[in-house]
């Protein structure tokens, strides 16, 4: 078939630009040569455009592309293969839905079969890559929307407006289907055409802002807990001037960002058990599961939920015990909050300065605990883990990003690692194997930061780790990595002892679905040329971490395989 000069690859990427979309993150298929055709012009032209990067698995791209959004907030465009490629993401694209985290995810496929004359697409979408009904079915249920485009004369229209929708509340992925058909034919530009303006930020009316600043303010006990407020800096600063007007603690439940300074004295750790039945006033910012078992939840006190969109779908059941909702974006709705607060005045100075200091004495004394685990752990061998981490955050400069896929080594690195800005940590959500992918876009948005992937082993065999060393080579993404190296799955073998304490298992220690008898890790990174340590002496561990860091300050990759004790 003879090619038009402009088709619809050029539509979908005209979509792309006005959607200011930076990056088309892509496992590569034969679906798209009508994009490669309009990138190619586009260089050639030297016109401005998002800039294409090459993965080698699905799910790398679309958790690059996640990490990406998670730090700069900007919708960015997955290209993946047919339904098998689809597939193969469906593990990121959980996660982002999860995470209400905008992204527009496209994949292609054929729809003649080979019948047309004019058009042989290659046998293999008749024998086996066409999927029935659509490839949009599979990922409708975890996807924000999805559907296909049957038409090149509504294609830009279909793009742009899949990519506002994932934008809109609540965020999420959404998914178009294009057939090569739809993008062959030779695209005219519509007469109204431009850049996509982006989503306005929404909060609740004032009156009920100053209600709940009334609460507050005459509260006895008040409580701030959080799980995701810091995925906006402005969030993350204006709970640190509320909790400083009104001395509130502030407890992480379970958190996937950075949400408060952790050398703040009114940061009470990670213990909502400890305040959730003694407060009178319980605000919940972006918390979706603050206590467990769900039912669990305050005996008493009155429960406020800020949230962009409080309940969520994804969950199959959720019980926030809520008397009042503040809905809307978390920064401006705590930033009225805190304005409510000084203006309205009538604060009870006495009581405030009396929660600042218990709140100081509770924070040193956790502080000085964690300070004696430390000391208790240096140079235990096998290392502690609780050694390793606070290596890692005395080695470690202030403006590292930590992004962290472990499990049972997450309660140390929360207690041992130390972030006090915002966007300094980052944690998976849905399925493990997705933090390489994760710490790969978040380095390609900040690309002056070290970015250290905090990984356990089996976590660590959960990623495309091949693909992930790959990219950051031809990327010049380079990350530093550190597995948890104990050798099994420790949380299968606890939750089976959990479960059968005095069982067979117990007794005689057989036991199934534990041991990883791995590599060592740290030479997978070699043929990249990587930088690799293996550490089993505490010793030795601060200045393999020193040499770790020095090499990807460098430009070089490098992993450090760990042998800690449990």
């Amino acid at each position: 078939m003879a090619r038009e000069l402009v088709d619809g690859g050029e539509a979908v990427l005209e979509a792309f630009r006005n959607l200011d979309i930076d990056y088309i993150i892509a496992s590569p298929g034969s679906d798209w040569p009508s994009v490669w055709e309009a990138l190619a012009r586009q260089k050639i032209n030297e016109s401005d455009g998002p800039r294409y990067i090459d993965t080698w698995h699905e799910t790398l791209a679309v958790t690059m592309a996640m990490g990406y959004t998670r730090v700069t907030g900007k919708l960015q465009a997955v290209l993946l293969h047919a339904g098998v490629g689809l597939l193969q993401g469906s593990l990121g694209i959980h996660g982002a839905y999860q995470g209400e985290v905008p992204m527009l995810i496209c994949s292609g496929e054929s729809i003649t079969n080979g019948e047309d004359p004019d058009f042989d697409p290659g046998g293999q979408w008749y024998r086996g890559l066409n999927v029935v009904g659509g490839a949009d079915r599979w990922v409708e249920p975890f996807t924000k929307w999805s559907s296909h485009v049957s038409t090149h004369f509504n294609l830009y229209e279909s793009i742009t407006r899949a990519g506002e929708m994932a934008q809109r509340l609540p965020k999420g992925p959404t998914f178009l289907d294009i057939p090569m058909e739809v993008m062959l034919p030779a695209w005219t530009p519509p007469a109204r055409i431009g850049k996509i303006p982006a989503p306005p930020k929404i909060h609740s009316e004032a009156s009920a802002i100053d209600e709940v600043a009334g609460l507050l303010a005459g509260a006895s006990a008040p409580v701030i807990i959080t799980e995701s407020a810091g995925r906006d800096v402005e969030a993350f600063h204006q709970m640190v001037r509320l909790a400083e007007l009104l001395s509130i603690p502030v407890v992480e439940s379970g958190p996937g960002y950075a949400n408060f300074p952790k050398d703040h004295p009114m940061y009470q750790g990670t213990n909502v058990n400890r305040f959730k039945d003694t407060s009178d006033v319980i605000l919940l910012v972006g918390s979706k599961t603050p206590w467990y078992p769900p039912s669990a939840g305050p005996a008493t006190g009155t429960v406020i939920s800020i949230d962009e969109y409080p309940l969520k779908e994804h969950l199959t059941y959720q019980a926030l015990h809520a008397n009042i909702y503040l809905e809307g974006d978390i920064g401006v709705t705590v930033k009225l909050l805190a304005d409510a607060v000084e203006s309205n005045g009538g604060l009870n100075a006495e009581a405030i300065s009396a929660r600042k200091t218990q709140c100081e004495a509770e924070h040193d004394k956790a502080t000085e605990s964690n300070r004696a685990a430390v000391e208790a752990a240096r140079s235990k061998g096998p290392i502690d883990p609780v050694w390793l981490c606070a290596a890692i955050s005395e080695v470690m400069p202030d403006d590292a990003t930590y992004v962290e896929e472990t499990i049972t080594h997450r309660g140390a690195i929360l207690r041992h690692i130390a972030w006090n800005t915002p966007q300094r940590y980052f944690h998976p959500n849905g399925g493990l194997g997705q933090g390489l992918g994760t710490a790969l876009g978040v380095k390609l948005a900040k690309p002056d930061s070290p970015v250290v992937a905090l990984m356990g082993d089996g976590s660590f065999l959960y990623n495309p780790v091949v693909q992930s060393f790959g990219v950051s080579a031809a990327e010049n993404l380079p990350i530093l990595i550190i597995v948890f190296n104990n050798g099994k799955y420790a949380a299968m073998q606890n939750l089976h002892l959990q479960f059968y304490p005095e069982g067979i298992a117990a007794k005689t220690g057989i036991h199934h679905g534990v041991d990883i008898p791995g590599p060592n890790y740290a030479d997978l990174v070699t043929p990249f040329g990587g930088h690799s340590e293996r550490v089993e002496d505490p010793n030795e561990l601060k200045p393999a971490l020193e040499r770790a860091l020095a090499a990807v300050n460098g430009g070089t990759t490098a992993v450090v395989n760990v042998i800690v004790s449990i």
